[in-house]
């Protein structure tokens, strides 16, 4: 069967996917357009997984006429969390949104789990799915308490929320097929039933890698993108140029922002690098409204500030055991504040052009956005290759 025959059958008899979809995308990244934000230059897969031991997972499910949702995981690095905890940080820009154990990372500064990012009404189901997964790792037999980490946007314009269809294998085969190689954007996992600016939204990503002189460090960015505002593209008024807009037709929405570093940062300083995020998601004309959801969670995965469990018999010991670590200079800092700046922004320009036109609940339509015009007011503006 030719590959077009089989997503039709796909389509319409309802299907559940997990993983990489098939390459080449039918849509291009911003840099294909020539939309580059900022000075400093991506890593090789210009995406958060160029953070070394970061990787994604999705978990896409459509089904039937009114199913569009999905999950995607973020892992910090292959070892044990729970018993190797990253510092960590969250910040939030509009907290209409349920973002799960985000009281605990800021008490600590610690990351104990991977990050999971899904719809509004399945967060419940992905925690408990989380809960599991860590406490079956080998060494957390003797765990008693863990904080997952669950994010949301809420996909219930073309996916009936309500039915909360996704299940605890959902979100374990998500965390199962997470990679550390180019990460799928768009209309997949957590954005699959997401819209942004009145057009498909969906997962977004894009890195920065800071030069020899800045330290060489490395800043990755996933998004998932559901809010309004009026679009703006590398600073052209793209939504004001096609009156398309949240205002023009009201829809509100979230958005997930995920920033990884291999930069030696306490949750202080991540705490700050992830606050920088949300000045470029302004840029992209983002309103920040009422009931927009708007969270940053950042963390580093430098083996210098990992926080390690020491077990009964080594606290007994060393009862005196100190922490010491080396860490970056606060000053030092400036540099990886604009490269999460420009990654952040460029990550949503990705989520919005690799987002394929995707008709949902209530037949529902998020159209992609269109591409020729798009070009066309892109050169109009000086901005297109």
């Amino acid at each position: 069967m030719r590959r077009l025959e089989l997503v039709a059958l796909l389509l319409l008899t309802g299907f559940v996917w997990a993983g990489e979809p098939a390459s080449p995308h039918p849509r291009p990244r911003a840099r294909e357009l020539g939309i580059a934000p900022g000075a400093f230059a991506p890593g090789p897969l210009n995406a958060i997984t160029d953070v070394p031991g970061v990787r994604v997972g999705h978990f896409t499910l459509i089904e039937g006429d009114d199913i569009r949702t999905g999950a995607t995981t973020i892992v910090p690095h292959p070892g044990n969390i729970f018993q190797e905890k990253v510092p960590a940080a969250i910040v939030v820009g509009n907290g209409f949104g349920k973002l799960i154990g985000s009281t605990q990372v800021n008490e600590l500064g610690q990351l104990e789990t991977p990050i999971i990012l899904t719809n509004t009404l399945n967060v419940w189901e992905a925690a408990a799915a989380l809960a599991d997964y860590t406490l079956a790792l080998p060494g957390n037999e003797d765990v008693h308490s863990v904080n997952p980490v669950v994010g949301e946007t809420n996909d219930g314009w073309l996916n009936n929320i309500r039915k909360r269809p996704l299940r605890r294998e959902h979100f374990l085969e998500a965390l199962r097929v997470a990679t550390d190689g180019p990460v799928e954007e768009g209309s997949v996992g957590a954005g699959t039933g997401t819209g942004a600016f009145n057009f498909k939204g969906g997962i977004g990503t894009a890195s920065r890698h800071l030069p020899d002189a800045a330290g060489g460090y490395i800043v990755g960015v996933l998004v998932q993108t559901n809010y309004g505002g009026i679009l703006s593209i590398d600073g052209v008024p793209v939504g004001k140029e096609w009156g398309r807009h949240a205002y023009s037709d009201l829809q509100g929405g979230s958005c997930m922002i995920v920033v990884a570093t291999d930069a030696s940062l306490d949750a202080r300083q991540l705490q700050r690098l992830a606050r920088r995020a949300f000045a470029r998601m302004a840029r992209t004309g983002a309103d920040f409204s009422n009931g927009s959801g708007d969270y940053a969670i950042a963390f580093s995965v430098a083996d210098s500030v990992r926080i390690r469990l020491r077990s009964s018999a080594q606290q007994r010991r060393d009862p005196l055991w100190l922490l010491s670590v080396t860490l970056l200079a606060d000053p030092e800092n400036s540099p990886l504040f604009q490269a999460v700046a420009e990654a952040t922004e460029e990550a949503i320009y990705n989520s919005l052009l690799r987002a394929t036109t995707l008709r949902g609940y209530q037949g529902r339509e998020a159209q992609a956005i269109p591409l020729d015009e798009l070009k066309s007011i892109l050169k109009k503006y000086g901005r297109a290759n």
